[in-house]
């Protein structure tokens, strides 16, 4: 690297740092959040955000929201379903699958593709830069303006944070852009300017990677037990699509082993669909789960409070 070069990267560094500086003293400024809504997914991100959330505001001030866009699988769902229960805090599934239906992502149910068995790194040479066969048009941004909507509905005078769980290892080669620092960045100045700065986008993880994500968990104790990150359904997750792939190293990274049970290496989905998920017990030992929650998805969208 040239000179020049340097000094041009050392002056667009410091420039993003007093950008940084100028957001926190403002944020320092504002209301803070009283309650939190955190998009889930029932993996690793968005139940780490949760435990966040709840670290912070309290279960009483927190909900989980989950969408069925029309994915293959409810693993993801019943996941979501599962944390949420375990944490006390509210949890509500919206339906957005109508808007997504022409979608040919590999998650989709109606998709012809399959879901590749390589890491995202593996894809990108293969393919080169930009949306891998997962990426579903525009999820994060249309979620989130769901999610915002619902916000202000149901706490329209109060400051609600959104928490979202995207992080640097997913936005790495523009595989998916919607987890990345520069949609993060304008995606929640668009819904501040919209809500009247009652509702914020919070992304924690959007700088960190994976092994960030699971060091922050592991510190607070999460049951990462409960979580499903996997592209497949089935009993067990594969362990060799890119997000099972992706999970295993974030763990090992951290020094310690998914306590999840993969099913047999290089078998999609091992195990039957359907399954059902571990009985969770509550935190609080309020109550206690043996089934699949969420019995209406796909269909119409669910809203448990208890």
């Amino acid at each position: 690297m040239s000179w020049g070069s340097l000094r041009d990267a050392v002056d667009v560094t410091r420039a993003e740092e007093a950008e940084r500086r100028a957001r926190e003293e403002a944020d320092a400024d504002r209301p803070q959040a009283t309650r939190a809504l955190v998009l889930s997914s029932g993996g690793v991100d968005s139940t780490t955000c949760l435990a966040v959330a709840v670290d912070e505001l309290g279960a009483e001030n927190v909900t989980t929201v989950s969408v069925f866009y029309g994915q293959k699988h409810r693993r993801e769902l019943e996941a979501a379903d599962a944390v949420a229960r375990y944490y006390g805090v509210a949890h509500r599934v919206l339906d957005l699958s109508e808007i997504l239906k022409d979608s040919n992502s590999a998650l989709m149910a109606g998709s012809n593709q399959d879901v590749k068995h390589a890491s995202y790194a593996e894809q990108i040479a293969e393919d080169g830069e930009g949306p891998v066969s997962t990426y579903v048009p525009f999820r994060n941004g249309l979620m989130l303006s769901a999610v915002a909507a619902l916000a202000m509905s149901i706490y329209p005078d109060e400051v609600t944070e959104i928490f979202l769980g995207a992080h640097a290892d997913d936005a790495a080669g523009d595989a998916y852009p919607d987890c990345s620092p520069e949609f993060t960045d304008h995606m929640g100045a668009a819904i501040e300017i919209g809500t009247y700065g009652r509702v914020r986008l919070r992304a924690p993880f959007v700088d960190d990677n994976k092994a960030g994500v699971v060091k922050r968990g592991l510190e607070l104790g999460v049951p990462y037990e409960l979580t499903w990150s996997c592209y497949e359904g089935g009993d067990k997750p594969c362990g060799t699509c890119a997000t099972c792939r992706d999970r295993i190293a974030a763990f090992r990274a951290n020094g310690v082993e998914d306590p999840v049970e993969y099913g047999t290496p290089g078998r999609a989905g091992a195990g039957g669909a359907g399954s059902r998920l571990p009985r969770v017990e509550a935190r609080s030992g309020a109550h206690r789960w043996a089934g699949a929650g969420v019995t209406s998805c796909p269909g119409r969208p669910t809203d448990r409070s208890d």
